[in-house]
Order: structure tokens, then sequence, then C-alpha cells
């Protein structure tokens, strides 16, 4: 599914929820376009940081580490 369309339709369940509420299934189809959401800036993110270098003040370059998750 298209990020724009997600984007989309999560802001017209946004404005209906303000409006008149939403039923069961609206919910429900809520929740999974935010998750979608959610997932796409989270792996948007992790790329970037894979990609991330830091310059020394010598001017050499050191890869970026992950933390251990504790």
């Amino acid at each position: 599914m298209d990020m724009n369309a997600v984007i989309a339709r999560i802001n017209e369940l946004a404005k209906k929820a303000k409006a008149e509420g939403l039923n069961a299934e609206e919910l429900a189809e809520r929740d999974k376009l935010r998750r979608i959401y959610i997932d796409s800036v989270k792996a948007s993110l992790t790329g970037q940081l894979d990609n991330t270098y830091l310059v020394n003040p010598d001017g050499s370059k050191e890869k970026l580490e992950r933390k251990p998750k504790s």
C-alpha cells in the first residue's frame, strides 16, 4: 500500500472520529494503518542510522555502531 494513501486514510478516519465517532471495523482499520505507518518510519530511521558515520576531529570517519539491547 502506498504510504501517501495510508496517511490520507488515517487522516480521513481521524476527521470522522472527531465528527461522529468510529465503529469497531473502522477502529481496527485505523490501528492497522497506524501500525503500518509506525513500522515504515522506524524502518526508514533504522536505514538512515545504519548509513551514518561520525567524523572525528582528525578527519577520519567511524561507522555508528548499534547499541546492544538490554
